[in-house]
């Protein structure tokens, strides 16, 4: 495909990671339209080639495909809502946060006027935009995402379809980002942990990592466990995550460190014991987490 031939890209919002994809589709030969809210914004994407609407109703005319990355699925109707009448037959793809339930909501509106959806999610930070292992996934209108696929594969070599449902890409974004905060704030808490003894938190990367690697490594052992209902056989069980529950405390006492995050997790694993799975594996939790179903 030669350069010429290139799908024209429209790319609305120009945060550090919208402004990676309209960089990325520059790059790649895409004719490229940008839009934001700040203008500003746009100066360096022009100097690299882009082309800068004064209207959004301007960006989304033109081209047939329209990239959305603003911060949430309201934001992302509010800026579109001048062009709503342009947007009839072009293929609108969002990148932003939002639950399953925003994702219905944005799909609604924008078939309503006349858009072919297709919603989705950036899994790495804007640096890694371009990367053949960086992964996108997408969920929606399959027509949007076969048509458009060499595209969408610029911004990232993993690029996946996860069904027509509009809400998927969202429900996995949700699922999957459940992990971050928590394992970042186990990752903070270190490194307070060994800056207190005077050493730098550099030190702890190396070691850390490791540990992630053998997270990631029994994550199917956790899945099938999960999805067969059997915790019967635990490789680590919820009572001896429970017997560490004391050194957390006398940690936060020694190091002078706030540890009360670590106490809903704490109450968690005392409510999996009360229901009988002190012996089971730790992914048996995933039971606790269920609310029952309420009474019909």
């Amino acid at each position: 495909m030669t350069e010429y031939s290139r799908t024209p890209v429209t790319v609305i919002g120009l945060g550090s990671m919208g402004s990676a994809l309209a960089e990325t589709f520059v790059a790649a030969g895409h004719p490229t339209t940008v839009w934001n809210r700040t203008s500003a914004k746009a100066a360096p994407l022009v100097e690299r080639g882009a082309r800068h609407a004064a209207t959004v109703g301007e960006a989304v005319a033109a081209g047939p495909l329209v990239v959305t990355c603003l911060m949430t699925y309201d934001d992302t109707r509010e800026v579109l809502a001048p062009a709503a009448s342009v947007l009839k037959d072009r293929a609108l793809i969002t990148l932003n946060s939002g639950s399953p339930a925003g994702a219905r909501d944005m799909a609604d509106w924008a078939i309503g006027h006349g858009a072919r959806f297709l919603d989705g999610a950036i899994k790495n930070v804007p640096s890694a935009v371009g990367a053949a292992d960086t992964l996108l996934y997408y969920a929606g209108d399959r027509g949007v995402f076969d048509e458009h696929r060499e595209t969408l594969t610029t911004l990232g070599g993993d690029t996946v379809h996860l069904g027509d449902e509009p809400d998927l890409a969202a429900l996995y974004e949700m699922a999957v980002g459940g992990t971050l905060l928590p394992a970042l704030v186990g990752f903070f808490q270190g490194a307070a942990l060994v800056q207190a003894r005077g050493l730098p938190a550099s030190t702890l990367v190396r070691f850390t990592v490791k540990w992630f690697e053998m997270i990631n490594s029994v994550l199917p052992v956790f899945a099938s466990e999960i999805d067969s209902g059997d915790y019967s056989e635990p490789a680590s069980s919820v009572n001896a995550f429970v017997a560490g529950i004391p050194y957390d405390e006398e940690l936060g006492r020694e190091a002078n460190l706030d540890v009360s995050w670590h106490a809903p997790l704490h109450e968690l694993l005392r409510k999996a014991v009360a229901a009988g799975y002190g012996e089971h594996s730790v992914s048996a939790l995933t039971e606790v987490l269920r609310k029952p179903e309420p009474a019909a």
